[in-house]
């Protein structure tokens, strides 16, 4: 970290990849469910959740704005979920990152789906017109059978709720799904499930990540008797199936996360067509694919 930086960190420190030009700005610590046994992103004891000091969070930006105010552009605000926060400590954040960063446009955060149920609609939109402009959900999947195997705490009903607060107040939805999250045996369901609910929610933004375990896979495996990791192929045939089913009118679609073999980029409806193409001949011909080498791919 660079000597008087007015922003403490305590790391590791996570952000979206398309949050790589932005400012992270802690305004909570770790995650406040945590409970997901495939998500080893919070579980160091220095992440324990709590919501850091308002003073030191309000503090942090006016010092920011004091070096930075004409520089910064982007904010994402972390840990995992900084919308667990009151609508009130929301909004003061957001007013200060408008008084002391005027040439900020964008403000982003993880969002939790359960973290939505205490707010309304009319406080979204409060949030969204101090500046809150993206949320980005970890919906994982929309099979509640692998949602409740892999303990997230979310159904398909409790995530499409809070997408469709979200896209009602106005906030740029990026959502997330987990590719071979529900192993060979529930994968037609976890691909099918998925696409229905980015149907009903129609996000502006969606993007896959294929599941994997740093750390190991004894967690996930005691939650999830008989599960295996999908092989190549069948995560390629997976995600034709989940693109088959998608039914989107106008969603930004990546599938470019650093954990996925093959690299997938568009806008659907207008390149389902293209991008099925593209699974189709890296199911019959891997190896003309320009696929991710294995040394290539990770978190």
């Amino acid at each position: 970290m660079l000597p008087n930086f007015p922003i403490r960190y305590v790391e590791p420190v996570f952000r979206p990849p398309s949050e790589a030009q932005s400012l992270i700005l802690p305004v909570t610590e770790g995650c406040s469910w945590n409970h997901c046994t495939f998500c080893e992103m919070y579980t160091a004891p220095q992440k324990t959740f709590r919501a850091r000091d308002e003073s030191e969070v309000l503090d942090s930006i006016r010092r920011t704005g004091d070096q930075y105010a004409g520089e910064i552009r982007r904010i994402f605000l972390a840990d995992g979920d900084a919308l667990v926060l009151s609508t009130r400590r929301l909004l003061a954040i957001l007013q200060a990152i408008r008084q002391h960063l005027p040439a900020v446009r964008r403000v982003s955060s993880y969002c939790l789906p359960r973290n939505l149920r205490r707010k309304s609609v009319e406080e979204l939109r409060e949030l969204a017109a101090a500046g809150l402009s993206m949320a980005y959900i970890g919906a994982e999947s929309g099979d509640d059978e692998v949602l409740g195997y892999v303990a997230k705490g979310e159904t398909f009903e409790t995530t499409r709720d809070a997408l469709d607060k979200l896209g009602a107040a106005g906030i740029t939805r990026s959502v997330m799904i987990l590719n071979g999250l529900g192993g060979p045996q529930l994968s037609a369901q976890h691909a099918d499930n998925s696409a229905r609910l980015l149907n009903a929610t129609q996000p502006e933004y969606a993007s896959t990540l294929v599941v994997s375990f740093p750390m190991g896979e004894a967690l996930f495996r005691k939650g999830f008797p008989g599960w295996r990791a999908l092989t190549q192929a069948e995560l390629f045939k997976e995600m034709e199936r989940f693109l088959s089913v998608l039914e989107l009118t106008r969603t930004v679609f990546r599938s470019d996360h650093a954990s996925n073999w093959l690299v997938l980029k568009g806008t659907l409806s207008a390149d389902k067509e293209r991008l099925l193409q593209q699974i189709r001949q890296a199911i019959a011909q891997p190896e003309a694919a320009h696929l991710r080498p294995a040394w290539a791919r990770g978190l």
